[in-house]
């Protein structure tokens, strides 16, 4: 199904979504292409929801280059990773872990091949729907040390708050549209 299709297909509790989403993807003229489309495939991971990453896959080649779509595929998988090992360091009271070395690879926040301002925003997306503050701390500064505004970094975490809502929206309507296993004592 296309992402369009399956926005159309969101349910009346969604109405909100489908207004943010259009004005905030179709209409998008705060961001480049790549910009955008990369925030919505990293983001569309981060959210879990199945039906919402695969309309996004079917869309995002028309909008990104192969090496865009992997590099923002890239952002969010380093960042599945990261986010959990920095949030824990910054939210756990035992001050050692914070001086412990991560010790993992993240050879992919080099290797991407696309602008680097680009991969710190869609790695920022997504660090925003973990929740992991550190790495929201690291990446804004990245990119602002690189020139991008303000303005840009909320561009890019409007489009994620959307996405993640939409996500959130397919699964509970997924879920509602299931039936319910009854279990045989």
């Amino acid at each position: 199904m296309s992402l369009d299709a399956l926005i159309d297909s969101l349910p009346p509790s969604a109405k909100d979504l489908k207004l943010n989403f259009s004005s905030l993807v179709r209409n998008n003229s705060e961001l480049t292409p790549q910009q955008l489309w990369g925030t919505v495939v990293a983001t569309a991971i981060a959210t879990r929801s199945e039906s919402l990453t695969a309309a996004v896959f079917a869309d995002a080649p028309g909008h990104l280059s192969p090496q865009a779509l992997e590099a923002a595929r890239t952002s969010a998988s380093i960042m599945g990773m990261n986010n959990i090992f920095y949030r824990f360091q910054h939210l756990s009271s035992n001050p050692k872990y914070s001086t412990m070395g991560a010790r993992l690879r993240m050879n992919g926040l080099r290797g991407h091949g696309v602008e680097e301002v680009d991969f710190e925003l869609w790695s920022l997306a997504v660090s925003a729907i973990n929740g992991c503050g550190k790495c929201l701390d690291a990446h804004e500064k990245v990119v602002r040390e690189k020139g991008a505004s303000e303005e840009l970094v909320m561009a890019v975490i409007r489009v994620a708050s959307v996405l993640h809502a939409i996500g959130v929206a397919l699964d509970a309507a997924q879920a509602i549209a299931a039936p319910v296993p009854v279990s045989v004592a």
